[in-house]
This record gives structure tokens, C-alpha cells and sequence, in this order.
């Protein structure tokens, strides 16, 4: 392993124990992570907040066996350390990256496949709220959804941090009209001034009628949901003939009975995944689609595609980001700085 000569012993994370609310995260004392050869050790300055690591804390998303058990899914901040094999990357060089845990601590380690390079004129805590959405809209409305130019995407929670990052990579690489699902009238203002083209307050509003009502009863091509089981059916119904549904998870429950005429009549595709969860080797892909695909993005359109920062905390404030986190009162993404 290469390092700064200058590494410390022990460093500080934030343990949430046993898990519960928000006030059972503590900072506290440990040793730094052991890297693996085909591991970076990354001094953090920023990390992102995400749903996933609410999940988590709270009981009911526990990470894989071989994970750091602190939380925090994306960082950004300057290489300390490499492993021996790991051939790109060299101590202090700058870089944000998708990591299996660790991310609320002084350091952490990811696979060196997982980092990107901070795109140019992007600022250090931008880049620690990049990794963990664009990984996830990217996986799942590019590749397994298929969006392409001149489609239809349909996004509910237009204005959470997921929601945020497939409206700026829906409309950079052309759809048609990008809709959004809001609870008020602020966030949909919000989710507008982003480029989507039509917001529902799904409050007041039937998002399947107004849905066909904006694509003069075309209904969606795509659609992006995390809500789950209350939306299952309406979902079937908003898609367009041959529409694809993409699930990324159930924060009002996975289960509920349904007709699946509708995915036969319409010839839809739903499908699924967790980033988590997957191997080291499909995320890694996914970062190098990204570099290639998204990341000349970033210059090219540098007013249309950028993470946007609704509230930052210090590290030993955690607690009040995730009580942020789970009010919903948030547009876009909340960053620890450490």
C-alpha cells in the first residue's frame, strides 16, 4: 500500500449503535480501514446524505456482510492512500466516488473503480452529493429503462436528490417532456426551474390523468418511482404503449395486489435493482458509462447539469441532516462536510 507518510492512527465516524432515530448516531474513535489491493483510501471532505442511509440507520437496510457497517454511500475528497495494485490513481489526487459504506467518517475506502474525477469547475462539496444518484438514475433510466431523446419520462419526487439528477440527465440527453410528482407547489417550482417540463401535485392531483392529460393520452415512456406499493397499479396506467418502469425502491411498502393485465395489453417492462448490492464489477461499469457517457456532460452544459445543495452540516451535526432528510422539507441533496 502507498500512503502519506502522515496518516493517523485512529480516526472519527459517526456510529449509530444499534440503530434507531436520528439521535442514536454518535461520533466516535477507530481505526482507519485496512485497503484491499484493489482499494483507495479517501481523506473525506464531503459526504452525501441519501435515503438508503436513513434505512439503515433506522433498522430496516443493513449493509452487506462484507461493508463497513458506518454509513455513507458517496464522498468526495483527496486520495490518502492506494492499494498495490491500483494503477490509476495516485495519493492527493481529488476525486468523488460511490463507496459500499464509511462515507460519514474522516477517511474511507472504496474500490478505485468506483472513483471519477471531480468534473472541472465543480467544487469539492458539490462532488460529495454526485455519485450515489447520478450511479443510480444512470443504472436504472439509461440502461435498464432505455430512456432516449424525444421519450417521455415520468419522475415521482421530482424535487429529492434522485429526482433532482434524472431531471438534469433527462433533459441533457434529450427527452421530450420530463414530468414530475411533488407535494407542493414550491417543490414543483423547484423541479420546473430544473427543466422539467410539467409538475403534479400528486396531493391534489391524479398524476395518471394528468399524465395523459400532458402527452395528449400518450402516457409516459419511462417512469422513475421509489414510492412503491400505492403506485404500483396507477404506474401501469400512466405508461405508454411499450413503457418501461423502472423501481428503485418502496418507501410505502413492496407489497400490494394487483392486475397485470395492463403489462400485457401495453406490452410493459418493469424493472428493478439496488445499487448496493451489486458487484464490484457492474459498478464499475457503471462509473466508466459515466466518465464517458455524462461526465463531457458536465462542460458542455455546466448551467444544466450539477448537483444542487439545499443545506450543508458539519460531521458532529449529522443528526440534524437526517431529521432533514426524513421532515421532506429538502430540494435536492444535504451534505456532511468533514
Amino acid at each position: 500500500m502507498n500512503s502519506i507518510t502522515a496518516l493517523p492512527a485512529t480516526m472519527k465516524f459517526i456510529d449509530h449503535g444499534a440503530g434507531g432515530p436520528a439521535s442514536s448516531m454518535q461520533m466516535a474513535t477507530g481505526a482507519l480501514p485496512v485497503l484491499a489491493d484493489d482499494e483507495v483510501l479517501i481523506r473525506v471532505a464531503a459526504a452525501g446524505i441519501n435515503r438508503p442511509d436513513v434505512s439503515q440507520r433506522s433498522g430496516s437496510y443493513p449493509p452487506p456482510k462484507d461493508a463497513s457497517q458506518v454509513m455513507g454511500l458517496e464522498v468526495a475528497g483527496n486520495v490518502a492512500a492506494v492499494g498495490s495494485a491500483v494503477t490509476r490513481w495516485k495519493v492527493g489526487d481529488a476525486v468523488c466516488a460511490l463507496t459500499p459504506g464509511g462515507g460519514y467518517a474522516e477517511y474511507c475506502k472504496t474500490p478505485a473503480a468506483h472513483c471519477l474525477p471531480i468534473p472541472a469547475g465543480m467544487s469539492m462539496l458539490e462532488a460529495g452529493a454526485l455519485c450515489e444518484t447520478f450511479f443510480t438514475v444512470w443504472a436504472n433510466v439509461f440502461e435498464r429503462a432505455r430512456l432516449v431523446a424525444g421519450e417521455t419520462l415520468l419522475i415521482h419526487g421530482g424535487s429529492s436528490g434522485i429526482g433532482s439528477t434524472a431531471i438534469q440527465l433527462a433533459r441533457v440527453f434529450g427527452a421530450a417532456q420530463i414530468i414530475v410528482t411533488c407535494g407542493d407547489q414550491a417543490k414543483i417550482d423547484y423541479a420546473l426551474r430544473l427543466g422539467a417540463h410539467t409538475g403534479i401535485n400528486y396531493k391534489t392531483q391524479d398524476f395518471v390523468e394528468a399524465t395523459m392529460a400532458a402527452t395528449g393520452g400518450l402516457g409516459a415512456d419511462v417512469i422513475l418511482d421509489m414510492v412503491g406499493a400505492p403506485y404500483f397499479q396507477k404506474n401501469m396506467a400512466a405508461a405508454a404503449l411499450e413503457g418501461r418502469i423502472a423501481q428503485i425502491a418502496f418507501q410505502h411498502g413492496s407489497k400490494a395486489e394487483l392486475s397485470m393485465l395492463p403489462l400485457m395489453m401495453r406490452r410493459l417492462t418493469w424493472t428493478g435493482s439496488t445499487l448496493r448490492a451489486r458487484p464490484k464489477s457492474a459498478k464499475a461499469a457503471i462509473a466508466a458509462a459515466l466518465e464517458s457517457q455524462v461526465w463531457p456532460k458536465f462542460a458542455a452544459t455546466p448551467d444544466a447539469l450539477r448537483p444542487h445543495i439545499h443545506a450543508t452540516f458539519p460531521l458532529e451535526d449529522v443528526a440534524k441532516a437526517h431529521q432533514m432528510m426524513e421532515s421532506g422539507t429538502h430540494f435536492g441533496k444535504i451534505v456532511l462536510t468533514v
